[in-house]
């Protein structure tokens, strides 16, 4: 028997609490220009320490999920739909800022999420 939409859901956020790895070449920030009608994504580097969280590359400090300072990306990543800036991210980049297939997946995710708002004019807000 098919999941309904809402059991669906409650699948995906059960999948979202599950442990991941972090990507040591960094994480993404996605968000919209709606002015210019595009996703805009931007790479922010990272190192792991040795109890697999994130940490500033310079000071080794681990970094905050909420209210750290703010940071510089070393990249941005812009186009006007999700394949678009995919091919960026993983054909035309060099060296390729994506090292996880999982976390390859879920930006393939988030950029799909963020063309439906930019077409339907939703909020777009990352998971």
């Amino acid at each position: 028997m098919a999941m309904t939409p809402q059991e669906r859901r409650r699948h995906d956020d059960r999948l979202s609490r599950r442990a991941i790895a972090l990507d040591p070449s960094g994480y993404f920030l996605i968000s919209l220009d709606r002015e210019a009608g595009e996703i805009v994504v931007e790479h922010y580097s990272n190192t792991i320490n040795d109890q697999g969280l994130a940490a500033d590359p310079e000071t080794g400090e681990v970094l905050a999920c909420r209210g750290g300072a703010p940071r510089r990306p070393v990249a941005t990543y812009r186009g006007c739909s999700a394949k678009q800036v995919g091919i960026r991210l993983v054909e035309e980049a060099d060296p390729c800022p994506v090292s996880q297939l999982d976390h390859a997946l879920y930006l393939g995710r988030e950029l799909q999420r963020a063309e439906a708002c930019l077409e339907s004019g939703c909020d777009y807000v990352q998971d």
